[in-house]
């Protein structure tokens, strides 16, 4: 069988999908760049005429413009979708229903042959919106648990949050809040890891106590190896990769109780208020205090719930049931 896969950004979750998807079936991958880009276009027009299938990551114009060539050439159409693609969140500004190309990601999820959320959050978001859609949830997860394990031993001292350092995520991961929390807990080490892609580094860095550190993303495994708790304490989260990375390396979450979360950490992280950051304080603390055997504890969750085994089984799984319906 033969499949298009339209992708924006080749991110890891988007790659990962990519890697599984090509064990079983022949896989043509289209970048989308722009409607103006007509090599592209004509490119993908070639993929989907020759293709059984087109498996799309997110949901916007790119999406509206495949699932509608798709219906066109009488092609099979499945989009990936549970982030920024379904949600209106105007309190951060965030989320494509606060835009106008809302329309076009209507669109591609009402006629897409289904909808893959990241979560079950992320499932109620889009049935909140698109009422018929065809949905059905496939964990994010994919975590290779080879890859993320820990066989150091933890620094009682080290607390990490991972994200890009964007005004976006200033309030949707919770940066803000992690960054204030570290002046409550002057003796630990708080950790930002990610890459720097705007002028945000400069208020989050005004607002850093001494003991903050902002560092990219080249050593993130070893920090996810060395640091004994996690700190997630975003607005929204479709799935939460970075915290199930962190979890299948033993850190303790410290989390809110925000999206998909919980579906997450279920019962072996500390939840705190969004925006709090003294209670995010007293929850790292508490972590810091506890027995290792809570960091063990996360990494069996990951290890039950979001293996890449598991993503790779239900993932071809819904592909060729999609393909023989």
């Amino acid at each position: 069988m033969n499949i298009c896969f339209v992708y924006v950004d080749l991110s890891t979750f988007v790659k990962r999908d990519l890697e599984i998807l090509r064990k079983y079936f022949n896989v043509k991958p289209i970048k989308w760049t722009t409607f103006w880009d007509f090599k592209m276009i004509l490119s993908l027009i070639r993929a989907i005429l020759t293709s059984d299938l087109c498996f799309i990551w997110f949901a916007d114009f790119h999406a509206a413009f495949t699932v509608l060539l798709s219906k066109i050439f009488r092609k099979k159409s499945i989009i990936v979708t549970g982030g920024y693609d379904v949600l209106k969140m105007p309190e951060i500004n965030y989320g494509i229903r606060l835009r106008w190309n809302k329309h076009y990601a209507s669109f591609a999820l009402k006629n897409a042959n289904i909808c893959l959320a990241f979560s079950k959050s992320s499932e109620e978001d889009l049935k909140k919106w698109i009422r018929n859609a065809r949905t059905k949830t496939v964990y994010l997860g994919g975590i290779d648990l080879k890859k993320f394990s820990c066989y150091t031993k933890k620094d009682d001292k080290l607390v990490i949050t991972v994200a890009k350092v964007t005004w976006s995520n200033v309030l949707r991961k919770g940066l803000k809040t992690f960054v204030e929390c570290a002046k409550y807990l002057p003796e630990v080490k708080f950790v930002l890891v990610g890459k720097v892609l705007d002028d945000s580094i400069e208020y989050l860095k005004k607002l850093a106590s001494g003991n903050v550190e902002f560092v990219g993303d080249e050593k993130l495994l070893d920090y996810y190896q060395k640091a004994k708790v996690y700190v997630q304490v975003s607005a929204h989260e479709g799935f939460g990769v970075a915290l199930a990375e962190a979890m299948a390396c033993e850190c303790i979450p410290v989390v809110t109780n925000r999206g998909a979360i919980p579906e997450v950490v279920g019962d072996v992280g500390y939840y705190v208020p969004y925006g709090d950051s003294k209670a995010t304080a007293e929850a790292v603390k508490k972590a810091l205090e506890s027995d290792q055997s809570k960091g063990k504890m996360a990494r069996e969750r990951i290890k039950k719930y979001f293996s890449i085994e598991r993503r790779e089984k239900e993932l071809v799984g819904i592909v060729k049931q999609v393909l023989e319906s």
